[in-house]
């Protein structure tokens, strides 16, 4: 699903350059739910960027669903998120004038979705993520985790082949936080792959894989026992 190979990234800064992101190596199995965790100056966050065809590296090879992804310009970089990704914000990044329905529809229009379809979906999506009675509401009358799960489904509405989810609980308390990951283990359950990146144990915890960055390399990949966050729902 997702081969990265001695991937290398460099910042410029005045004359000197910051070496972010140091030969990384790791693949991501079609189904798996992987915690990407580091300090604030890992690497993670420039890791995650490229993952999202956000950035590219300066060297290395990354392959996702069989497709090098090298050389894209800005509109093909945005055709391929399109297609291969859904993203998950801290910030929820959702669009404050429009409802829960049209902010969750919204890939789908830019996938030239016709607009009957794109509103079934949203309601689907919405059921889902258990806020469809909420679907006509605006961000501004939904509570930090109804957003976050709005955002969700929004990430899920166009049905790609990787979420990626940059501290999705780093705006929300612990409660909301572990209502938010048993929804994300529930939607790994069905299949999806998912990467998370957070700094929270807790929450790498829930995962089924931790890779742990530090000083732009990955200094531990490991599996684990994945701790279920129903529990504590």
């Amino acid at each position: 699903m997702i081969q990265i190979k001695d991937l290398h990234k460099s910042y410029k800064m005045g004359k000197n350059s910051l070496h972010v992101l140091k030969g990384i190596n790791f693949n991501v199995e079609e189904g798996e739910l992987v915690a990407i965790m580091g300090s604030s100056g890992s690497g993670k966050s420039t890791l995650l960027n490229i993952l999202g065809m956000l950035d590219s590296s300066d060297t290395g090879e990354y392959i996702l669903d069989n497709v090098p992804i090298k050389n894209l310009n800005e509109t093909k970089a945005a055709r391929y998120r399109n297609k291969f990704l859904g993203f998950v914000f801290q910030s929820f990044n959702l669009i404050n004038y429009k409802s829960a329905a049209e902010n969750v529809a919204l890939p789908l229009y830019y996938q030239k979705v016709p607009r009957k379809e794109r509103q079934e979906k949203a309601l689907k999506y919405l059921e889902q993520v258990g806020l469809k009675e909420w679907a006509s509401h605006l961000p501004s009358e939904l509570s930090g985790g109804q957003k976050q799960r709005v955002a969700i489904a929004r990430a899920l509405a166009a049905e790609p082949k990787v979420l990626l989810a940059d501290e999705p609980t780093g705006a929300l308390d612990s409660k909301t936080s572990y209502e938010v990951m048993d929804l994300i283990q529930k939607i790994n359950d069905q299949g999806n792959t998912i990467l998370i990146v957070t700094h929270e144990p807790d929450i790498a915890d829930m995962c089924k894989r931790i890779v742990h960055l530090k000083d732009g390399v990955i200094i531990e990949d490991k599996k684990i026992e994945q701790v279920r966050a129903e529990q504590y729902v």
